[in-house]
Parts: structure tokens; C-alpha cells; sequence
């Protein structure tokens, strides 16, 4: 049989014209290329514990869309290595649930596995919704934040899986991402009510799987937009309307984002001004409502340095700004459990201004932020500029 495709295979090259050899090892080529990578074998190495003397340091994480397992892996040494405790992880559930109890759990078992040898907590946020899950509204497509009140039974379901299969990894979980934005409700109205109603579902299904879980409510978007925005909704209106709803008993603590846009850390909240201290403000619609017991973690947060962004402060400014807010928080603050910096790094740039905000590069060249975190973090002093190795000097 091999010495007859041997004849085939001749006859068929003799047949072939020169060019045709040509372009047939140049198709060869790309179909191997395009659809063809060696396994990659990543070791896990020894458990490592984190080393810091802050222990609220926090940084949102993008592992979801890595593709490479090494950089997964490199991502959460940087982490730990620079003394942060805890991230901020998306686990979107159109990633992990692509059909109607079918579940992929791969890119998952990946974060997990390597957060926890790096010694790392995990807050999952959960969010995005599979296809299977949004039909079509009105005839037209919908986006994958679009949640039609017919599937919040659904994605309670997934909220509960993940629970149980990371019973031991993950304790934190977020209930979606910023309701109180258009954007985030599928270009909906905002609905405070249907919020409401999505959150006592998830915190009975995650509850019923773990009952050791805390469920974090809101993760909140500062924002100035009065009622009857098509934009969205202020974060303090949507967190009254929450608790007259009867949100008090199904959240454990509240997720809130809290920017520092271009004003020091410091800056005196006002509920006309999007600064970091914005937060006192929800904090205290928490006391009026008798919650004051719950705490608060901040599950975005920082400044960035993009020098054509009119939300942008100088690079100096940022270092500065941001170290103060970890600092103020530490002093003031005894209800806000974690700070967590938005974002660590994205796998690829974006070439604009966001990718200002990490702290990280794609390549993995680490910016003057991390290391004056690190210092923070770990306890060491810190130089006059905060430059951290300094610039070679010619």
C-alpha cells in the first residue's frame, strides 16, 4: 500500500507544473501555520506565599483573554512580587458557558490554578452574557451585557457552578458590572428593581453552593448622570433605589469603582465631582440604610497618565496620587476591605488612552507605577522621584 501512494503521490508532482509545486507548498505552509502551535508545557513551580505589609493592595486582572499559558503564569508572579494579595479576575459567562449547560471550564482552571500557587485571593466579577441567553430584542441583535429578566434564572445557575467547582479558590463574587451605566444593562434604561431582583437570585444559587461565599453587590461607576439619562444613572440615586428595593439582605458587601479622574486623592467628595473620595458619599447612603456593618471593596480605582487624555494627570501626578489613595484609605477608611487598582495589564495594547491606566506593559516591561506600588506594598523606601530602576545616565 505505501510503495502505491508512493507511485500516486510521484505521478502527481510529475503532473504538477513547477509553479503548482510553488503554490502548493505556500498553501501547505499557511494552512500549518494558521491552524497549528506546539504544546506549550508551563510548570507550576513551588507555592509561594505573598510578601507585603499591605495587605488592601489589590490590581484587576485581564487573564480571561490570554492566550498563552507562560503569560498567565508571568502575570501573577508580577503580582505577587509587587505585594498585592488579592486580584480582581473577570469570569465572563459567555466564555465558560458557550451553550445551555455545556461548560467549558479551561481558560478558567488556568487563572485559578497559578493564582493560587502564587498565593493570590481571587474577587471574580461575573458579567457578559452567551448568545443561547439573549435572543434578539425587537428584531435586533443584542450585546453581549444585554441580561433579559428570563435568563437571570441562568446566569444564577453559572454564578452557582463556578461557586461550587472553586469552592476551596474563590470566596468573592461580583454580581455583574456596573448596572448603573447603559453600556453595562445591554444599552438598556437603567433598572435598579431588575438589579435587584438579579441579585437575590445569584445570592441564593451561590449561597446554596457555598455557603462560606460573600457576594458583593453593585461595583458601581461613578458617573454624574440624573434620572432619565439614556446614559445611565448616578451611583448614589442607584444605591438608594437598590436598598428601597430590598437589596440589604442579599449582598454581603459592597463593589464600587471609585477614579481619581484629574484631582488629587485627597480631594473633598462632592456629588457634583468624579474624584476618588466620591466614595464617602455612597459610604454613608450605607450608613443611613443601617448597613454600615458591611464593608466596601473598591474593585477599580487609579489615575491615568496618557499625555493627549484630558482625564489624564502628569505621570509624576499619578505615582503620587496613587500612593495617597492607598495611604488615605488605610487611615480613614476601616470599612474598605481591598483597593484595587484598574488595570494590571492587557495581553495587547489598545493604542490609546486606556492602556495608560496599568502598570504593565503587554511585553511585560514594568512602569515606574509598579515599582512605586511595590515600595508601598512591601515596605521599602522609597526614593525622591519614585523612579524605580532611575533613568542610565549618557
Amino acid at each position: 500500500m505505501f510503495n502505491s501512494f508512493r507511485q500516486m503521490s510521484r505521478r502527481f508532482f510529475k503532473l504538477l507544473p513547477r509553479p503548482g509545486w510553488l503554490l502548493l507548498l505556500i498553501t501547505v505552509y499557511i494552512v500549518l501555520s494558521t491552524t497549528w502551535s506546539p504544546v506549550e508545557y508551563v510548570e507550576l513551580g513551588e507555592a509561594q506565599i505573598v510578601q507585603t505589609t499591605k495587605p488592601q493592595v489589590c490590581v484587576h486582572t485581564l487573564l480571561e483573554n490570554e492566550v498563552h499559558e507562560r503569560k498567565i503564569k508571568r502575570s501573577l508572579e508580577l503580582v505577587r512580587e509587587m505585594g498585592a494579595t488579592t486580584i480582581v479576575q473577570f469570569f465572563p459567562w459567555a466564555y465558560f458557558e458557550p451553550s445551555d449547560d455545556q461548560y467549558n471550564w479551561t481558560q478558567a482552571d488556568l487563572i485559578v490554578r497559578h493564582a493560587k500557587n502564587q498565593g493570590l485571593r481571587i474577587i471574580a466579577r461575573l458579567g457578559l452574557v452567551p448568545d443561547w441567553a439573549r435572543p434578539a430584542s425587537d428584531g435586533r441583535a443584542t450585546t453581549l451585557n444585554y441580561l433579559p429578566e428570563a435568563s437571570f434564572d441562568d446566569f444564577a445557575e453559572y454564578a452557582a457552578q463556578l461557586a461550587a467547582r472553586y469552592i476551596e479558590e474563590i470566596r468573592h463574587f461580583i454580581i455583574w458590572n456596573e448596572p448603573n451605566l447603559s453600556f453595562e444593562w445591554g444599552y438598556r434604561p437603567v433598572d435598579p428593581a431588575a438589579y435587584v431582583r438579579l441579585l437575590q437570585l445569584s445570592y441564593r444559587a451561590i449561597k446554596g453552593a457555598n455557603s462560606q461565599a460573600l457576594v458583593l453587590a453593585g461595583a458601581l461607576a461613578p458617573t454624574n448622570e440624573a434620572q432619565g439619562s439614556s446614559a445611565g444613572l448616578n451611583e448614589m440615586d442607584f444605591l438608594r433605589q437598590m436598598y428601597r428595593r430590598g437589596a440589604a439582605p442579599y449582598f454581603d458587601a459592597l463593589a464600587v469603582h471609585s477614579y481619581g479622574s484629574t484631582e488629587p486623592a485627597d480631594a473633598e467628595p462632592s456629588p457634583d465631582r468624579l474624584n476618588f473620595r466620591r466614595l464617602e458619599l455612597l459610604r454613608q447612603i450605607m450608613v443611613d440604610a443601617d448597613d454600615a456593618a458591611k464593608p466596601v471593596f473598591i474593585t477599580e480605582s487609579g489615575w491615568n497618565d496618557h499625555p493627549r487624555w484630558t482625564g489624564a494627570v502628569r505621570p509624576s501626578q499619578r505615582l503620587q496620587y496613587t500612593i495617597k489613595a492607598f495611604e488615605f484609605t488605610a487611615a480613614n477608611w476601616s470599612w474598605a476591605e481591598q483597593l484595587c487598582i484598574w488595570a494590571f495589564r492587557y495581553p495587547a495594547p489598545l493604542n490609546a488612552y486606556p492602556d495608560n491606566f496599568t502598570l504593565v506593559s503587554p511585553e511585560f516591561d514594568l512602569k515606574p507605577i509598579y515599582y512605586a506600588i511595590q515600595d508601598y506594598a512591601r515596605g521599602w523606601e522609597r526614593g525622591a522621584t519614585q523612579w524605580l530602576p532611575p533613568p542610565v545616565a549618557s
